[in-house]
């Protein structure tokens, strides 16, 4: 039995070529293509700032873990070892567990619970500590289980969209909702069509992947914001930014809290 640090101890494996640029590092691209992580967690860590003051410093948390996402990834993408596949995967669902705690909106909420947040977010807790042990009975079924849970969260998305009026907050929405389907896709070109894009000399769709939901976090971070902002800061009033200018065509999004308007 390989152990679990070997490479190559995962079953699973992407279709870029292993080995074929370094004796060290497995998949080269889908290693390299997790850059992009640590350019975008500290950035929103600091752009986020104000907001994170106002709400909850737990943000700060977010990004983090999102950096920490990189890391594993990388590790698991170069040696492709069972022990990287479980970090990558856990740090993922640490990352989804730790947003919902802070900005599902409280009418969203199971029954029983009430719109009481702290009981919310121990359910969560351990939610996430039992997913945690399961990963390690089936690992090859991880990462589909993860992309499942898109599924609640686009059902959260279309609502608020339904719900909102706010043009800032429904194209956010928008961006984010195609940047995760672009993700998505490249996500499951990569795993089901590696004979197409190996013939065709192109094995990066994983790389791809890599870019795009990199980029969607920002987007659904900001989105997520304003949503929560509806809810938990009503007094509060959230104004999208980019940067490094709102005026360029792209950029990455955050909030600036013009501040409170309640009368003494």
């Amino acid at each position: 039995m390989p152990s679990i640090f070997a490479y190559q101890s995962s079953e699973v494996d992407w279709c870029e070529s292993n080995f074929q640029h370094s004796e060290l590092v497995a998949e080269f691209y889908n290693t390299f293509s997790n850059v992009t992580f640590f350019i975008f967690g500290p950035l929103m860590m600091f752009l986020m700032h104000p907001y994170a003051q106002k709400r909850s410093r737990s943000i700060y948390a977010l990004c983090v873990l999102f950096m920490v996402i990189g890391l594993f990834s990388m590790y698991f993408h170069m040696t492709l070892s069972f022990l990287g596949q479980l970090l990558d995967e856990i740090s993922i669902l640490w990352l989804l567990a730790g947003g919902y705690s802070i900005w599902m909106p409280r009418c969203y909420f199971p029954t029983f619970l009430g719109e009481n947040r702290p009981q919310f977010i121990c359910l969560v807790f351990i939610a996430t500590m039992v997913s945690t042990f399961l990963s390690f009975l089936r690992p090859t079924v991880n990462a589909y289980a993860l992309n499942s849970i898109a599924v609640h969260i686009l059902y959260i998305v279309f609502q608020e969209y339904k719900k909102t009026s706010n043009k800032e907050l429904r194209h956010l929405i928008e961006v984010s909702v195609v940047l995760w389907a672009f993700a998505l896709t490249s996500w499951i070109s990569d795993r089901f069509l590696c004979s197409f894009w190996q013939q065709i000399n192109f094995s990066y769709m994983h790389s791809i992947w890599h870019l795009f939901i990199s980029i969607t976090f920002p987007y659904g971070m900001v989105t997520m914001a304003l949503v929560d902002a509806r809810y938990e800061m009503p007094n509060q009033t959230l104004k999208v930014r980019y940067w490094p200018r709102d005026t360029w065509p792209v950029g990455l999004p955050y909030v600036e809290i013009s501040g409170d308007h309640k009368n003494c």
